[in-house]
């Protein structure tokens, strides 16, 4: 059979922060990034309401980078003596990302990290607390997906921590959160949304739901994408809700190598997430065509992009991810971000072992060899495009 997961409730658009007046308990960890959602006023915005329905809150920051193991073992024993029945991650796929890392260990301290990253095999939550997402930019999906990525600080490798039990119970989509989202960080986080789209829709585990999802949800972001970056607050409004859908693709019908090279190439050359996917994106789309050349076309014929046929239709859709790319700002190589030929040497076939070992990999459509993913790393360095022939 198979399985479409998503929060039991999800509260969006104007004035979705007010749903905080209605939970129900007695305290909340609020897990946050930077200090934007302090400067702008939403933290309090947020205190307030959760005030309002005598809720007390405590505050853990500082959740603005890819969370490390450590990171989260220590928050996590910062809860213990709390003992919240909320987890609230307020940010982006960082915040988000740590916040339910560390509901997972304020559950089962004596969990190891190891037996943590195995896919689909974590303990039952909700024995302490309940857990609510609250995007502050509109790209990772996070509020909405069974994910959390975190790093092994002594290895500097991303591991994704999968299992249906990371689920949110709510998701908090409002408007209001990304207000005063500068428009790079528009471009970075709308692009690995995209990503989501067309990855979720050639991804193995792929069922009617998520094909559903992912090509409306590409369709939309085509429309709003670059005008959110330049500022257009209707286009950011429509990809603040779209993201959320392209998370609910990805959940469930899981990603592909785009993802696997993003996650673990982005620690190694300091890459947003967002926009490591931006610059890997059409080269396994190249790669892959080879098994799912007609699928890049359904999503091209959705976009409306032009082809006689599959193949032309294919063409039009690399070619429109870089073009966009190039709209947005972003670099279309990794040797135009700044990766020296030097560096990338010392770390290709160190980032290519590793990405065999992402669960990403596992459920990209075209079976994927040591060698190919290093040819996928070099065809994204040097410009060329990806291995086709096995």
């Amino acid at each position: 059979m198979s399985r479409f997961t998503i929060p039991r409730d999800i509260f969006f658009e104007d004035n979705a922060l007010e749903v905080l007046r209605s939970l129900e308990g007695t305290k909340a960890a609020l897990i946050i990034g930077g200090g934007s959602v302090k400067q702008n006023g939403s933290l309090t915005t947020i205190q307030e309401h959760l005030a309002a329905a005598e809720i007390e809150t405590e505050v853990l920051e500082g959740y603005n980078t890819e969370p490390t193991a450590a990171m989260v073992k220590q928050g996590a024993e910062e809860l213990a003596s709390f003992q919240p029945d909320w987890i609230i991650g307020i940010g982006g796929g960082s915040a988000m990302d740590a916040a339910k890392a560390i509901w997972l260990f304020y559950e089962y301290p004596e969990l190891s990290f190891e037996d943590a990253t195995k896919p689909f095999e974590l303990p039952r939550l909700r024995k302490k607390a309940k857990f609510a997402g609250i995007p502050t930019t509109s790209g990772s999906g996070s509020e909405v997906s069974n994910l959390s990525v975190v790093m092994d600080e002594k290895t500097n490798i991303k591991y994704p921590l999968a299992d249906f039990e990371l689920t949110p119970d709510i998701a908090i989509i409002d408007p209001a959160m990304i207000e005063s989202l500068p428009g790079h960080i528009a471009a970075y986080t709308g692009m690995d949304a995209f990503t989501h789209t067309i990855e979720a829709y050639v991804a193995k585990p792929r069922t009617l739901y998520t094909d559903i999802l992912s090509l409306g949800g590409a369709e939309v972001i085509k429309n709003n994408l670059l005008a959110s970056c330049q500022g257009s607050q209707d286009a950011a409004k429509q990809m603040h809700s779209i993201q959320a859908m392209a998370g609910m693709a990805f959940a469930n019908a899981v990603l592909g190598n785009v993802h696997s090279l993003a996650h673990k190439s982005g620690p190694t050359f300091g890459i947003p997430h967002g926009y490591a996917n931006a610059i890997y994106l059409p080269y396994v789309i190249q790669f892959n065509r080879a098994v799912v050349e007609d699928r890049f076309a359904e999503i091209a014929r959705r976009l409306h992009l032009e082809g006689a046929d599959d193949g032309e239709l294919t063409d039009a859709l690399v070619a429109y991810i870089f073009q966009l790319n190039k709209d947005l700002g972003l670099a279309t190589t990794l040797q135009d971000f700044g990766v020296s030929e030097e560096d990338f040497n010392k770390h290709v076939d160190t980032m290519a072992k590793n990405a065999m070992d992402d669960p990403c990999t596992g459920t990209n459509p075209r079976e994927t060899t040591e060698t190919q993913m290093k040819e996928l790393y070099k065809a994204a360095f040097y410009g060329q495009e990806a291995l086709v022939k096995a």
